[in-house]
This record gives C-alpha cells, structure tokens and sequence, in this order.
C-alpha cells in the first residue's frame, strides 16, 4: 500500500487512475497466459458499485464499466441472471429494481458506451414461467438468449459434471473475442457455472481458453479483520458469506491471503473440473483465480477503515429495519450485529445517529439529521406541510447556499396547490409533502426566485452526505433520498399505525 502524499485529498482514500492501469495489465496477463482466450467472472457491479464508493471514498463506483472500455477492442460480455431471482422477483436494494429491470438497464448503459454484449443466458431454469417470459421478451428484441439447466451430477461427480451430460448438455455460445466477460445483476447468478460450461465447450473443440475471476471484495491482501472486508461481510449477510483465511493459498504459498467462504469450499470441486477440463492443474488456490489490485490503490489506509466502519453501522440499520418490515430473516440480523460488536462499533461513529434522537426526544416529533460535507448538521422535523425528510433536505440546501433560516426560497402559493392536488386529486390519506414534492417546488421556484435557484444549485453536494431518521421512512420517499445520494439510516420504528404505505 502507498504511503500517503502531501498532495493527497484529505477526503480521498483511492486512486482511480493506478487502480485501473494495475488491474487492467494483469488482466491482459491471463489473457495470454490462457492463449489468448480468457473467461473472466466479473464479481460485484459493473456500474453503480456504491458500495465500493461508501467503503473507499474516492472509489469511481463506475470504475469498472470504465475499465472495460479500455478493453473493448478485445471484449465481450455474456450476461447471466437466474431464473429463480426472476421467478421471485429479486430486487437490487440500494436501486430498489427487480433484476431483470437491472439487466435491461445495465445493458442499454453499456452498449451506450460501445461494448459489446454477445449473448444473455438464463441460469437454473426449469420451466419457471416468469423466466420463460422474460427470455421471449429479449429474443423478439434480437437477442441471443441460451437456457442452462441445473448441472447433472453437481457438485460430486465430476465424471458427470465435465461431460457431454453435464457441461456438455449445455448449449455452447459462440465468442469471437480474447476476453469474454461473464457478469450478472447480483450474486449467485450462475456465472461461475457458465464460465465452466463454456471452458468445457471450448477445450472440446481445441481452444485452450482459461478461467479467472474479476475481484473487488473481499480484498485478498488486507487483513481478515479489516474494515473494507468486514464490511463486505455485512453487506452479503443475508446470503452469509464469511471471510476466511484461504487454506490453500497458504499451504501453496505460505503466504496469507484473505477469501470467502463460499469460493473456499468449492475450490476442491472447481480445482478437480479444471483440471479435468484442462488436463493439468490451473490454480492452487482461489486466491490465484482472482485478480484483485483494490489494496495497491488505497492510497489513506485510516480513512478506508473509518469509511468501512460508517457502512458497517449502516448495514446495521438496514437489517433492524428490513427485519422489523419482514424482509430480513433473524439470521440476517443477528449477523450484522455480530459484526458490529465484532470491533465494538458505537452509534457515534455516524454523528447524525445522535442528533437526530435528541432532537426528536427535545422537540416531540419524528426528526432526521443530515450532516453536511463540512461536518455541519441540520435537521427537519415533520410537521403539518412537509415530511421530516423534506425539511432536512430543504434546510441543508439553505445552509450549503449561505441563506440560513431564509424560508423565502417556496412560498406558499407553490406548496399548497401541491398539497391540494395529493389530498383532493389523488385522494391521499396524506397531505404532507415528501422529498420529491418538495424539490419539484423548489424547482419550479428557482425559475423566478433566486434563492431557490441557488438551493436548487446546490443539490449536488448532498451526494455522500449521511442521514438519520427517528423512523422508517416511505419507500417512494426513500427512493428518492438514495437518488439524491444520500446515505440514510432509520430507526425501526413505523411513522404510524397504518398497515397501507400510501
């Protein structure tokens, strides 16, 4: 890891630049180790790794797309997803889409960029209705979509698995280029499997092609007890990864070197297929499989671990919510709390946590604090116009544009036609204004006042700013809050009574 510069932003703990030129060149270095065909697992998000960006300030959460862009003359991407995600429904939480929008969204964005998609593969599929849906729609559309059924003797019997009725029953995908991409909306897509099937294909037919995986978390050469990999472990809770040293690795090396321990467990099946595949060993550990330069480019080791730590509390907060709305499991929750009280996290490490309580405790009404770039905090309440969240927004905008208690920036005569319009046009059961209501008016205000115009100039500064609310938030008004960036936390606590979210 790099000593710090004088140079260095304060606030910066990632150097985008070294990252990609570092992970570029060694991804080129599998390419030829691999006689120029390379199957490469891409892990994480491929856009929008906010992640990534909350844990590694600094961290470009676009990186990767960024990356790939340039290698484009010599790639292209499969995208995978699993029938059964599409089947339930799965949704990305910090976008709040389902995955098979994901995929569509992440394909428009990429071919917008000028990379290449080959093909889309539905994993795990047996028959189930929405995935079949979901296929025809993109086959009538143009594209190439393959189905791949559960392997036939997985994971045992890999005289079964590396045969004609295990990998060899799946349908090959012609490739044209050095670097195939294998990526998907989410973990547990099947990508690994469809790399395999395709190295299985391609050794059938006398190209030498290769396996690797494209890295971000956990970071194999920072310590098990870190904070960045810790704080993968909190967010992969609710499918229970868990870092481990990676035996193999140092049993090979005698080096220590950190995975998880879903890839550790599998490395003994994955090791024996390849080198059923491949006629020699590949790889003497997961660890090698990957290529990983996330620690070379952390450039303020301190600020990385106090980041990891604010999204570790988040993670926290999120499970104590999601379980009290019934979409978490125990399990999930229990996990998170472990991990916190693993390095004995105190609330005070998000500030807002406190002032958001006291003065909701002081004043008597649900209250969110939202702490400024500057390290500034201001807070809303929710009264009878606008919603806690709102009046914080609102206030940050006048702190950040210099006018202060300043409530000239909407008047009345924008907000109430708003509020007429929810109550007496859409007939809802609330008249209290959100988020979006409210920077809608202040929108429409900034056209002939301009101090709204200069809150409205403003809105960019609150990206990456952390918020906490004394209760749980709507889901349209929380939506928009992630919209705006904005790193939210809630009490698990409801606003009201009701049973129906209006």
């Amino acid at each position: 890891m790099n000593k710090k510069t004088e140079s260095e932003n304060k606030n910066i703990c990632f150097d985008n630049e070294k990252y990609i030129k570092l992970q570029s060149d060694n991804i080129n270095k599998r390419i030829k180790k691999f006689n120029n065909k390379l199957y490469l697992e891409f892990g994480g998000k491929i856009f929008d790794d906010l992640h990534a960006s909350r844990v590694l300030p600094g961290f470009d959460p676009n990186i990767k797309i960024k990356l790939l862009q340039k290698l484009k003359d010599k790639t292209e991407i499969i995208f995978c997803i699993s029938a059964n995600d599409i089947e339930k429904n799965k949704i990305r939480a910090d976008l709040g889409i389902s995955y098979d929008n994901e995929v569509l969204r992440l394909v428009d964005n990429i071919r917008a960029l000028g990379l290449y998609i080959s093909a889309f593969i539905i994993t795990l599929y047996k028959g189930q209705p929405s995935a079949t849906k979901f296929g025809k729609k993109l086959e009538q559309r143009g594209e190439k979509v393959y189905f791949h059924n559960y392997t036939k003797g997985y994971p045992n019997d890999v005289e079964t698995i590396v045969s004609d009725e295990g990998y060899g029953a799946n349908p090959f995908i012609e490739t044209t280029r050095p670097l195939v991409v294998v990526t998907a909306p989410g973990p547990s897509s099947g990508k690994l499997a469809t790399c395999l099937s395709q190295l299985y294909h391609e050794h059938k037919r006398g190209v030498k092609a290769g396996y690797a995986k494209f890295e971000t978390f956990p970071v194999w050469d920072l310590p098990l007890k870190h904070p960045v990999n810790i704080a993968y472990e909190a967010a992969t809770a609710d499918i229970q990864d868990v870092n481990q040293i990676d035996p193999y690795h140092f049993n090979a090396y005698g080096k220590l070197s950190v995975n998880y321990n879903r890839d550790i467990a599998v490395f003994p099946v994955l090791d024996n297929i390849l080198t059923k595949i491949a006629k020699k060993q590949v790889y003497k550990s997961p660890t090698d499989m990957g290529v990983n330069m996330i620690a070379s480019a952390i450039i303020n080791d301190d600020l990385a671990q106090t980041a990891a730590k604010k999204e570790i509390m988040r993670r926290l907060y999120r499970a104590e919510c999601d379980y009290k709305k019934g979409q978490a499991s125990y399990e999930t929750l229990e996990r998170n709390r472990s991990l916190a009280a693993e390095i004995y996290l105190k609330e005070d490490i998000l500030p807002c946590i406190k002032v958001a309580k006291k003065a909701a405790k002081e004043s008597g009404y649900p209250c969110i604090a939202l702490e400024l770039p500057n390290g500034k905090i201001v807070t809303g309440k929710t009264k009878k116009v606008v919603s806690a969240p709102a009046a914080a927004v609102l206030n940050a905008l006048r702190t950040l544009a210099g006018l202060g208690d300043d409530f000239d920036v909407i008047t009345d005569d924008i907000l109430m036609p708003i509020v007429n319009y929810r109550t007496k046009i859409l007939k809802s059961h609330s008249s209290v204004l959100t988020v979006d209501d409210v920077l809608v008016a202040l929108s429409i205000s900034s056209a002939q006042n301009k101090k709204a115009k200069k809150c409205i100039d403003k809105l960019p500064l609150l990206a990456g700013c952390d918020a906490h609310c004394t209760y749980m938030v709507s889901k349209a008004e929380e939506q928009t809050i992630k919209k705006l960036g904005i790193n939210l936390t809630c009490e698990p606590i409801f606003e009201n009574s009701n049973l129906y979210e209006d």
